[in-house]
């Protein structure tokens, strides 16, 4: 009478107080959390002042960029700087920007493609020189990119590409890490049995890439889209090299270019920096955007069996 019967479940409350205990003791101590918390934060500040200077500068005149005290506002007119900046020389800035969306969104979206091909084939398909060419692309991984610059301009101008918008686009198509990368989540995160029945039901390697490779790999697609398009969106030297019209160039060449007339306009000093912030809004939105597909990669990984 008044036990618990079968099938019943314990009394509500039941191992709560035990299981708070547990949970306090699987808890790091207090002053390793108070370390953690402390070295973040100091990388956090350390991380974030430039770009806050960055915003409080993009609202100054010229004259108050050097006159005033660099972390705090005066005067801001952050509209009417931008304005400035995007309606100077005939909107340039506009151009530049319109530019580096090109390369690094066209660049980064076919660096992708390629690389997620290259990798699914050389982690799901056995054939004769496989690991070589996969060793040959490692090795290029460690080539850095300013050494191979001057053979591709020399290569670019043989066949009449150079000062072109291909001259920076078809390098950029290339990513050997991207190669690696996929290769490495393809063969972890594409189930050979899974393969095998799509073919039994009768469909060919290429719909079975497109349909099942693609999206078990997109959280290492989207961290090979989102390198890319940082790495093209900053690259200064391979546009140095290929283009000498400044209506092809990306942004960090020209915001360059501004900076050497600068000491002839001064104003020019302030439309570098306003250009510099607006040219980090599309990395941060994108980072914003695409970080979710990081976290949903890493939750499906840690349940796999």
């Amino acid at each position: 009478m008044g036990g618990t019967g079968p099938g019943e479940g314990p009394a509500p409350g039941a191992g709560g107080p035990d299981r708070r205990r547990a949970e306090r003791e699987r808890r790091p101590p207090l002053r390793y959390r108070i370390i953690t918390v402390s070295l973040l934060t100091v990388a956090a500040v350390y991380f974030l002042t430039p770009v806050y200077w960055l915003v409080v500068s993009s609202t100054k005149s010229s004259s108050d960029l050097f006159g005033t005290f660099g972390f705090w506002f005066h005067d801001p007119d952050p509209l009417g700087r931008l304005h400035q900046v995007l309606t100077y020389d005939d909107g340039i800035y506009a151009r530049w920007f319109a530019n580096s969306l090109m390369y690094a969104g066209v660049g980064a979206l076919a660096a992708t493609l390629l690389s997620a091909a290259a990798g699914y084939a050389l982690a799901k398909f056995r054939f004769p020189g496989r690991e070589g060419i996969f060793n040959v692309i490692l090795a290029g991984v460690l080539i850095p990119g300013t050494a191979l610059a001057l053979p591709l301009y020399l290569l670019f101008s043989r066949i009449g590409l150079a000062n072109t918008y291909w001259a920076v686009l078809i390098p950029s198509v290339v990513s050997p890490f991207g190669v690696y990368l996929c290769r490495i989540y393809a063969a972890a995160a594409v189930p050979d049995s899974l393969m095998e029945a799509a073919r039994i039901d009768g469909a060919g390697e290429a719909r079975i890439f497109s349909t099942v490779g693609l999206r078990l790999m997109t959280p290492a697609l989207v961290t090979v889209f989102l390198f890319q398009f940082v790495h093209i969106w900053n690259n200064f030297f391979l546009p140095l090299v290929m283009l000498s019209d400044s209506d092809l160039y990306p942004i960090q060449l020209g915001l360059t270019s501004w900076t050497g007339y600068a000491d002839r306009q001064p104003e020019l000093y302030q439309y570098t920096v306003g250009g510099a912030f607006l040219s980090v809004l599309p990395l941060m939105v994108l980072m914003g955007v695409l970080q979710r597909y990081w976290r949903t990669g890493l939750t499906e990984g840690s349940v796999k069996a």
